[in-house]
């Protein structure tokens, strides 16, 4: 949504109807994140993984490059930095939302080019490394598991995972049926590893 727009008409439709929850799905620019910082408690946006760890440079550093093409489209450098300050800030109004799609190797590489990063598997360590990079580790937790719940009204989940500081190597692929999907990452060493509790793995 250009801000513009969430201007004249949504922040106006959130200042009158204040029992409205509006979120804004996956920000991608800093006009975005100006306008929830000075928007009313009801307001809140999510952010993705690849909109706070990738600028618009990897969509075509070495040709174009499908796996990095998703919508809302990665942004220039002084948008991502916007998105890492949000999180940094430690604001309750940003919390987690990974729009991951699993779209098939042969649907991202072909001429339709299906839109989305699939990061599910790994977007815990993921966001660990933009809150890490951002020296805002404290604000971790906050973003991935509470600020969301919080917001909606709901109770926070009681059972817990570990966030590891041990390097993982991401496959090239998962299998998909009978076809393959390529996630974020593909082949790379991230630094940290999630794992649920032993109690979370059996529910």
């Amino acid at each position: 949504m250009p801000f513009p727009i969430g201007r004249l008409w949504l922040a106006p439709l959130a200042q009158k109807m204040t029992k409205l929850k509006i979120v804004m799905e996956h920000i991608t620019t800093s006009e975005a994140v100006d306008f929830i910082m000075n928007a009313p408690p009801n307001v809140a946006a999510t952010i993705t993984p690849q909109h706070l760890l990738f600028n618009r440079n990897s969509l075509f550093q070495g040709g174009i490059k499908p796996h990095f093409f998703c919508l809302p489209i990665l942004k220039r450098e002084v948008h991502r930095q916007a998105l890492v300050k949000a999180i940094s800030s430690g604001s309750s109004k940003f919390f987690l939302g990974t729009d991951s799609a699993p779209h098939t190797v042969e649907s991202k590489e072909s001429c339709c080019g299906c839109a989305g990063c699939f990061s599910s598997p790994i977007a815990i360590e993921l966001y660990a490394e933009a809150f890490y990079s951002a020296n805002a580790m404290e604000n971790f937790e906050k973003f991935c598991s509470v600020n969301g719940p919080t917001f909606y009204g709901l109770p926070i989940n009681s059972q817990k995972a570990n966030l590891l500081e041990k390097s993982q190597k991401v496959p090239e692929f998962y299998d998909f049926g009978f076809q393959k999907v390529k996630p974020l990452r593909s082949s790379e060493i991230l630094q940290w590893t999630f794992r649920r509790e032993a109690s979370a793995q059996a529910s």
